[in-house]
């Protein structure tokens, strides 16, 4: 399967959004934001925010990606992803990524 590490780790090239955002499957992109409201408790999630490209990609950008705090200090430091940080595995912001999705934390350490 194609990779598409985004700076936190996650492969973005596996996510449901990514993947029905550049097919323009509406389908799949509606069945995920009902998932996602769900698994999220986030009932404003809608078709129009999920809609992503990957954060290290050109296109779309789900909502969240402009305040993303993994994302802003990747970019701060001037790192392509938090592999390129000394405090990768100690890092209490990309961490909380790594709790739900410790395979992130593999991607991460796999580019390195």
């Amino acid at each position: 399967m194609e990779k598409l590490i985004a700076c936190c780790g996650l492969n973005c090239a596996s996510c449901d959004a990514r993947i029905a955002t550049v097919t323009n499957d509406n389908e799949l992109l509606a069945k995920t934001a009902e998932k996602w409201k769900v698994h999220y408790n986030a009932p404003d999630i809608s078709v129009e925010v999920i809609k992503c490209t990957g954060c290290r990609e050109p296109g779309a950008k789900m909502i969240h990606c402009e305040k993303c705090e993994v994302k802003n200090c990747v970019k701060s430091k001037n790192f392509k992803t938090c592999a390129d940080c000394d405090i990768l595995e100690n890092c209490l912001i990309v961490g909380k990524i790594h709790k739900f999705d410790p395979g992130a934390l593999e991607n991460l350490k796999a580019l390195n």
